[in-house]
């Protein structure tokens, strides 16, 4: 940790008179495309710079409506750019965000929670928080990772905490500290206990400060074998309304369906000339394209894409929609759904002749697979 002690002004809160006042509008960002052409120049960027100390060669892709000293692609979604030469490696670091990491070019192998994880193009995988890890080329060719973080949404609360150049070894490190014991001295002898008729509890602080800690562990998945079954979606036909893809499912998330407590990481498959439903969500996606080409509507507008772009390509709750043109579409989604099913904020409207849902809190959507087939 830093300094423990720091000088603040002493000030005063303010008292906003809102009587008969309605909530502002949102601010909705607009769509963008970061195209391949200008991934592969600032790719060819990094790549030319003097070897950096901790072995960083990182850019951040932002979007030009981020806000100030918490730069994302989304308002809580960050994507840095990661760059590696054969031979090099990063400096270890941890620090309190999630991660999901994908591989777009070349290969090599994360050191993460005490794991090391062997990947390749198109491979994705989790980053737990407060984990400490490293990456490694140990390859001929140039790797290059998109790493996805919710570090925007900690830095516009002002608690993002990372630190550098740690040691990767030590237990308190790699694995959850267990329960600390039992002690009759220490414990309020009352536990939790009903408070009222409606089920609320009574949680001490001996609770509050101990809760159940869950492991968190860095899961891989590799793309040839994610591969094998996105293809067999194609099966599916061209009167499935719902899209063709899977989720990297992490256990730890639950309910809220999610690599990481923030994100979900889906891979769709597109087969030729397939065109969405239009529908909406509250959450943000963003799509890195890397097969096909198609285009996108969103609230309107048309965005062409192509492989190997990225795109920020549902702004919250924009109505959208996806189409493939003549080849088949494979493409890395991530979105921020799982944090807005716990904040119980995830509305999603799957069909627009139909209301919206509060997923999560109530029932959601079907689809027509039982009648399509596969």
């Amino acid at each position: 940790m830093q300094d423990f002690k720091r000088e603040f002004e002493r000030r005063k809160a303010l008292f906003v008179d809102q009587t008969s006042v309605r909530a502002r509008d949102n601010h909705y960002w607009e769509p963008v495309v970061i195209t391949r052409e200008e991934i592969d120049a600032e790719i060819a960027r990094l790549a030319a710079l003097p070897r950096p100390a901790d072995g960083r060669r990182q850019s951040l892709i932002v979007h030009p409506s981020a806000r100030e000293g918490s730069p994302g692609l989304a308002p809580g979604i960050q994507v840095m750019m990661q760059v590696l030469l054969p031979g090099e490696s990063t400096r270890p670091m941890r620090h309190n965000a999630t991660e999901v990491n994908f591989c777009i070019r070349g290969a090599g192998t994360t050191t993460v929670a005490g794991r090391e994880i062997a990947f390749s193009q198109y491979d994705v995988w989790n980053h737990p928080s407060y984990a400490v890890y490293a990456h490694h080329n140990d390859t001929n060719e140039i790797q290059v990772r998109f790493a996805y973080s919710n570090v925007p949404l900690l830095q516009h609360m002002e608690v993002y905490v990372p630190e550098y150049d740690v040691t990767a070894t030590g237990a308190a490190m790699e694995e959850v500290p267990q329960h600390v014991a039992a002690d009759p001295k220490r414990q309020n002898p009352f536990g939790m206990f009903p408070i009222g008729t409606d089920g609320g509890l009574l949680m001490p602080y001996e609770t509050l400060i101990n809760p159940s800690a869950v492991q968190s562990n860095p899961l891989h998945f590799p793309w040839q074998s994610v591969k094998k079954e996105l293809d067999k979606l194609e099966a599916l036909g061209s009167d499935y309304i719902g899209r063709r893809l899977y989720m990297m499912y992490n256990p730890v998330t639950g309910r809220t369906n999610g690599i990481t407590p923030n994100f979900f990481a889906t891979m769709t498959i597109r087969p030729p000339k397939i065109v969405d439903r239009p529908h909406r969500h509250v959450s943000a996606a963003i799509n890195y394209y890397f097969s096909g080409s198609g285009y996108s509507m969103v609230a309107g507008n048309r965005y062409e894409w192509k492989a190997g772009d990225l795109m920020l390509s549902a702004p919250g709750w924009a109505v959208h929609n996806h189409a493939s043109y003549d080849d088949y579409v494979y493409e890395l989604t991530i979105q921020d759904q799982p944090l807005n099913i716990y904040m119980e904020s995830l509305l999603w409207q799957e069909s627009l002749k139909a209301p919206p849902a509060l997923l999560g809190t109530e029932s959601g959507f079907k689809t027509n697979r039982e009648k399509t087939a596969a």
